[in-house]
C-alpha cells in the first residue's frame, strides 16, 4: 500500500470517527447542587477514559434564588448539540439557601424543582438529555392505595415530557415504577460488584463459601436483590417476613408488628451473614433483623445498603456496633452523608463514581451497557482472585 492510499484511509477513518461522534454529541456533565464532589470525580475518570488530562466535561450552571425563595436556572456556557448528563441527589440535606433572610435547607422537592429548571434552561439546545438520579425522587411513594398521590410515576412522566431520553437510577424501591414511562429509557443499576469488592477490601478474613457465609433478606420486598447476590456468590439464602398492622397508619406507613424468620431449617450459627437492602431511613427494620440474626448465633453481620439516610440518627447503630450485634455497614456514596456518619467505625463508604463514569462514557458513545449493569463475570473473577490469595496465605 503506497503513501497516498494510507493517507486516504486515515482520512476516511477520521471522517468516520467524526460522524460517529456527531451521532451522540459532545459530552457534557451537569452536577446539580450537592453533587459537586462526585461530579469532579466522574470528570477525572472521563479524562482518563478519553486520554485527555486537560478536558473538562463539567458544564457550568447555577440555580440562584431570590430572597422570597423563588429560583431560576442558568446555563453559563453553550450546550448546543451536547449529549448532557445531569447528576441530581434529591436527598442531600446539607444544601441551603436564604429565604426571607433565614437559612433554609433544600428538601427533595427543592432539589427536584431545580432539576426541572435546569432542563428548561437547556432550552431544547442539547442533542440528548440523560438524568442520573441515584435515589429516585419520591421513590418510596411508588404505588397508590386509595386516595393517594403517585409522586414517583408523575415525576418520571414530567421528566420525559420535558425531553429527557434516559433516566438512570440505583436500586429503585419498586422497579415496576418504570412502567409509567414504557417508551423511554430507564436503567435500574445495582452496585453489586462494588459492594462485594468493598467487602473483600475491608474484611481480610471473609470467606464467601456455603459453610462459612449466608445471605439473609431482611424482608420479602428485598428478596430479588438478595437472590442475585446468592446466585453470583453461590451462597444459601433465607429471609424474614415483615408483618404489618394494616388497620392504622403511623408517620405515613403501616407500623411493623414483627419480623418472622422463614429459614427455620437454615443453620446460622458461626456463619458470616450478609443482609442486603436498598435503604436505611430510620433504621428500625434493619436493626430489628440484625438483632434477631445475632441471637441466632451469627459469627459476624455485614449489611449492604445502597442509600444510607440515617434519618433518625446513628445512636442505635453505635450501640449495636459496641454490643457486637453489627460489624460493618457498606453504603454507596450515591446520596449525601455527613462527615460524622462517614467517620463511624461501623461505616464503610462504597465509591461508585468510576462506575458512573463508565456508564456515562458508554452511553455517550452509543455502546451497550449490559455488561456494566450485570457484572457477573467481574464478580466471579473477583471471587476467584480472592480465593487464590487466601489459599496462598
Amino acid at each position: 500500500m503506497d503513501t497516498l492510499q494510507m493517507q486516504t484511509q486515515i482520512q476516511m477513518l477520521q471522517l468516520q470517527e467524526e460522524d460517529d461522534f456527531s451521532q451522540h454529541g459532545r459530552l457534557g456533565v451537569i452536577a446539580m447542587r450537592g453533587c459537586e464532589r462526585i461530579g469532579e470525580e466522574i470528570n477525572d475518570y472521563l479524562r482518563l477514559f478519553r486520554l485527555d488530562e486537560n478536558a473538562n466535561f463539567l458544564v457550568k450552571t447555577s440555580c440562584p434564588r431570590f430572597l422570597t425563595g423563588e429560583a431560576k436556572a442558568i446555563i453559563d456556557q453553550t450546550v448546543r448539540g451536547y449529549d448532557i448528563f445531569i447528576l441530581c441527589d434529591c436527598y442531600n440535606y446539607s444544601v441551603t439557601y436564604k429565604m426571607y433572610d433565614k437559612i433554609s435547607y433544600m428538601s427533595p422537592d427543592d432539589h427536584y424543582r431545580d432539576l426541572i429548571r435546569t432542563i428548561a434552561a437547556l432550552g431544547g439546545k442539547a442533542k440528548r438529555i440523560s438524568v442520573i438520579m441515584p435515589m429516585l425522587y419520591s421513590s418510596r411513594q411508588d404505588n397508590k392505595n386509595s386516595r393517594e398521590s403517585l409522586d414517583c410515576a408523575i415525576s418520571l412522566q414530567e421528566l420525559v415530557n420535558m425531553g429527557v431520553s434516559n433516566i438512570l437510577t440505583f436500586d429503585p424501591h419498586e422497579p415496576r415504577v418504570q412502567n409509567a414511562i414504557p417508551l423511554s429509557g430507564f436503567d435500574a443499576i445495582r452496585p453489586s460488584y462494588q459492594m462485594i469488592k468493598a467487602l473483600y477490601e475491608n474484611v481480610d478474613d471473609i470467606e464467601l463459601t456455603r459453610d462459612k457465609a449466608l445471605i439473609i433478606s431482611p424482608d420479602e420486598g428485598a428478596m430479588s436483590r438478595n437472590e442475585y447476590y446468592s446466585s453470583v456468590l453461590d451462597l444459601d439464602i433465607a429471609t424474614f417476613y415483615k408483618r404489618r398492622d394494616y388497620t392504622r397508619i403511623v408517620n405515613g406507613k403501616n407500623p411493623i408488628l414483627s419480623f418472622d424468620f422463614l429459614g427455620k431449617d437454615t443453620d446460622v450459627t458461626g456463619k458470616d451473614v450478609i443482609l442486603i437492602d436498598d435503604i436505611i431511613a430510620s433504621g428500625d427494620s434493619i436493626l430489628n433483623v440484625v438483632k434477631q440474626v445475632h441471637e441466632m448465633g451469627a459469627k459476624r453481620i455485614f449489611v449492604f445498603i445502597t442509600f444510607g439516610q440515617f434519618a433518625a440518627g446513628t445512636e442505635r447503630f453505635d450501640e449495636a456496633y459496641e454490643n457486637g450485634v453489627i460489624n460493618k455497614i457498606f453504603v454507596t456514596n450515591t446520596t449525601y452523608k455527613s462527615e460524622d456518619i462517614i467517620n463511624k467505625p461501623w461505616f464503610c463508604e462504597v465509591d461508585i463514581s468510576k462506575y458512573l463514569a463508565k456508564l456515562i462514557d458508554a452511553i455517550n458513545c452509543n455502546h451497550s451497557i449490559s455488561k456494566l449493569l450485570n457484572p457477573i463475570h467481574r464478580i466471579q473473577a473477583l471471587k476467584d482472585d480472592m480465593k487464590h490469595k487466601q489459599e496462598k496465605l
